[in-house]
């Protein structure tokens, strides 16, 4: 999955068993400082451009990551399952980063995260955002609450921050997605965190900064649309739950 590496990033970064995806739909200019960022951490950086019609992809193609296109806009779902299969071509990574593109994680949060990871043993370690920050939009908090509300009562799990982009994989969890969990949109990070639940895996959140945009206007989460698609995953558990007693 490497690439040689370019004269602005001369320093071989330490983490050698990690692996970042960045699913990409028209990010523009803010694409570039994110990759730059995760290349400071690790050199397996797999940007997925998931259909984008505003060349911001053209502006990375001298950096040291791996590029994969998707001929048209499919969602976030297909973007990620395609990183995820890139990035487990590597033998060496055993943990596998979900980072958007759109410059609302950190990427300076990546090495941390990564230890955190290690020493909890975690499958899945989400990046849980701190909502009494002033700079929150008033719809993601009151959103995220609700998710998380609905999520604990029909998972009977109490996960934080259901919603939160900034993830981290091990191996063998990424294996049974892949395996098990076809592509989508948004709700494809929902039926990741129920197939996390319901087949043990290692669960562990850590806070994170997250960076929004006034009007959070860099997202293309559609608060109706995608919502629904959240939401439809969930009670679909909730019928699968009562169909099984």
């Amino acid at each position: 999955m490497s690439r040689s590496r370019s004269p602005q990033h001369d320093t071989a970064p330490s983490n050698t068993t990690l692996a970042v995806v960045i699913p990409c739909y028209n990010a523009g200019e803010k694409l570039r400082p994110v990759v730059e960022g995760a290349l400071c951490v690790t050199e397996h950086v797999v940007v997925v451009d998931d259909g984008s019609t505003d060349g911001g992809v053209d502006a990375i193609r001298d950096l040291p990551a791996r590029i994969e296109t998707q001929p048209e806009n499919r969602g976030k779902g297909e973007a990620l399952i395609m990183g995820f299969r890139t990035a487990l071509n590597e033998p060496a990574i055993d943990c596998v980063a979900v980072v958007d593109a759109d410059g609302q994680h950190d990427t300076a949060e990546l090495s941390a995260l990564y230890e955190g990871f290690r020493s909890q043993k975690a499958d899945l370690l989400i990046g849980m955002r701190t909502f009494g920050q002033q700079n929150v939009p008033w719809a993601s908090w009151f959103g995220n609450r609700c998710t998380a509300a609905l999520s604990a009562l029909l998972l009977r799990c109490r996960i934080p921050d259901t919603q939160s982009g900034f993830r981290l994989h091990s191996r063998r969890f990424l294996e049974d997605i892949i395996a098990h969990i076809p592509g989508g949109r948004y709700e494809t990070e929902m039926a990741i965190l129920i197939r996390a639940v319901r087949g043990g895996y290692t669960i562990a959140s850590l806070p994170i900064r997250t960076l929004y945009d006034p009007g959070n206007a860099s997202s293309h989460f559609r608060k109706v649309r995608d919502s629904w698609r959240v939401w439809r995953v969930l009670f679909s558990t909730l019928r699968a739950q009562r169909g099984g007693r």
